[in-house]
């Protein structure tokens, strides 16, 4: 069983605070201070140039997308890190479109992250051609898949209700058509347990500066399966994704497996801090977290509806159904949150009309629940949220 006391001690907390943003960003590990200094000083400090074969700098992406590959049900050696998840969810797209080349149609719901729509709209104006971004309502993606779809492209928790998709089911659904699937698991990674493998995914991606706590601009992470491996063809011919970048060939020959999905230059900084991130899991089960936070999200969601009949919950009530976060409507939301926030519980705000809680159950337990309802309460009787100084939007909120 994991110990949660000793998985909180693990991460800078500052006093005061109950933390449910999360999945927005995760708080800081506190190795990784340290191991980010030891790379600065003794790796890029002493020895420079050379830090790419002594420090094995050159090796990071893979052998970090294998600690994460663990968490997400991947095979050994189907996941690499680097660049974003924005640069990741372009490649596995335009990788699948090419791999279907009789058809034109890329699936999506409303409920995915405008980020994955805008490259699939990106890559439908540039392939031109009769390809088209078809979306449609959460609840009506599985009648929409069809014979003329290519690509199935999902988020599997929506960032904004944290609705849960079927991954396995879909997948089938896909596959059963002639499709093929890109999973985005931006909310998924290290929220709860996920079998990419068992479920027959084509492609996934993730971030990790959410719940896997790499830190802001932390680098994302693309798995392909490995049936796949040798025939999907990166759209982005990047230098690192070539089969031997220091060759210098002015032509670009696909590197093997997983490596041919590396574009740009490690982010070596980044990932020592991710490094220490995925030390965490070392003595965390993600099936004990799993547990842990639908207790939490089940006990926020009661102490909620009692005290605040004022706030509509917009996640689904089902905890099998919904991913690790909770999300309340209400018309004042922005102001809320602010509100909340100047009194120490950090959550965060989605337009339109969303309140948004994530429960990471590594550092948030449930004498932080108690305190967040209590909080939220207390604003919502006295009507405290009501300030002008609430209500002015800051740029990320």
């Amino acid at each position: 069983m994991t110990d949660f006391a000793a998985t909180r001690a693990l991460f800078h907390l500052p006093d005061g605070v109950v933390y449910l943003d999360g999945n927005s960003l995760g708080p800081m590990p506190l190795a990784a201070a340290g191991q980010v200094r030891q790379m600065i000083e003794s790796e890029w400090g002493e020895m420079l140039i050379t830090g790419w074969n002594k420090a094995g700098w050159m090796d990071l992406p893979k052998r970090l997308g294998d600690r994460i590959g663990r968490l997400i049900g991947a095979e050994p050696g189907t996941v690499v890190m680097g660049d974003t998840l924005s640069i990741k969810v372009y490649q596995a797209l335009a990788a699948a479109l090419e791999m279907r080349p009789d058809r034109r149609v890329i699936l999506s719901d409303s409920g995915n992250f405008p980020s994955d729509l805008y490259m699939a709209e990106g890559l439908v104006r540039t392939l031109g051609r009769g390809y088209a971004l078809r979306v449609v309502d959460p609840e009506e993606i599985s009648e929409a898949i069809d014979e003329d779809v290519a690509v199935l492209m999902l988020t599997e928790v929506d960032y904004r209700t944290g609705r849960r998709h079927d991954m396995a089911a879909l997948t089938a659904k896909a596959h059963a058509v002639g499709a093929l699937t890109v999973w985005d698991l931006a909310h998924s990674a290290g929220a709860l347990p996920v079998d990419v493998a068992s479920a027959g995914a084509d492609f996934a991606v993730g971030c990790t500066y959410k719940y896997l706590n790499s830190g802001p601009g932390g680098p994302a992470f693309i798995y392909v399966a490995p049936r796949h491996a040798e025939v999907a063809r990166p759209a982005l011919s990047g230098w690192l994704g070539h089969e031997a970048p220091f060759a210098f060939d002015l032509d670009y020959r696909p590197g093997q497996g997983i490596e041919r999905m590396r574009v740009g230059t490690p982010p070596v900084i980044q990932l020592a801090a991710l490094e220490a991130a995925m030390d965490v899991w070392d003595i965390a089960d993600i099936h004990d977290v799993r547990a842990r936070s639908i207790e939490l999200t089940e006990s926020f969601i009661a102490g909620v509806e009692a005290q605040c009949p004022d706030l509509t919950l917009a996640s689904p009530r089902d905890p099998a159904a919904r991913g690790s976060q909770v999300s309340f409507r209400h018309p004042e939301g922005y102001a809320i949150m602010q509100a909340l926030i100047v009194r120490g519980v950090i959550g965060d705000f989605r337009a339109p009309d969303i309140l948004r809680f994530g429960f990471t159950p590594l550092y948030i337990g449930p004498d932080d629940v108690d305190r967040a309802v209590a909080t939220l309460a207390d604003l919502m009787d006295g009507n405290l949220w009501n300030r002008a100084e609430y209500k002015a939007r800051a740029a990320v909120t």
